[in-house]
């Protein structure tokens, strides 16, 4: 270091100091609330705009007023309902399209898979598909390519995804139950 710079050292390191405790000072005095104790030595927040108030009373009676307008958004599905952008009953989408029967008849009640196993299709589509009938591997794995088109019609933005992604091959080894097959080929899925 230079002779100078070692003269004006002492008065560059008071400098910082008083920087500090300024911003300090200044952060504290712009608090919107501080912290009192009351008699009993328990910490209370009190408004510093409002010193000495009590605390606010709730307007009550808007509290217990009955709502002005009830909100009726009609019947949805569940996977509709789950999800904001798809509050739309199924057959208002006019991206999908009218509804077509699936061409693999439907699983009993309780045989539901998990779609959404198979890669590149996630819970908006599996919910698509849910409308259309679609609901387990074995269905999407049986597919043939004239059911392929006719499903995928229905997608709507999400058109060619099964194909490029490959949910048959997928659906197939999901289906027959070879996770070390559909993990060596297709990876890891969630």
């Amino acid at each position: 270091m230079s002779p100078e710079m070692m003269n004006y050292l002492p008065l560059i390191l008071l400098g910082l100091v008083a920087l500090v405790l300024a911003v300090w000072v200044l952060a504290r005095l712009s608090r919107k609330a501080r912290v009192i104790e009351d008699e009993s030595g328990t910490p209370l927040a009190r408004d510093v705009l409002e010193e000495g108030a009590a605390p606010a009373a709730r307007n009550q009676a808007l509290i217990d007023a009955p709502r002005a307008v009830e909100i009726n958004q009609g019947a949805m599905s569940a996977a509709a309902n789950s999800q904001a952008v798809a509050a739309a009953p199924m057959d208002t989408d006019a991206e999908a399209g009218p509804a077509i029967t699936p061409t693999v008849s439907p699983p009993s009640a309780g045989a539901s898979d998990d779609l959404t196993r198979i890669k590149g299709l996630g819970p908006k589509l599996a919910a698509l598909l849910g409308e259309l009938g679609v609901r387990s591997y074995a269905q999407i794995a049986a597919w043939q390519p004239a059911d392929i088109e006719r499903i995928d019609a229905q997608l709507g933005r999400f058109s060619g995804r099964i194909t490029r992604d490959q949910w048959v091959e997928q659906a197939q080894l999901l289906a027959a139950g070879d996770e070390n097959a559909f993990t060596a080929q297709f990876g890891r899925n969630g």
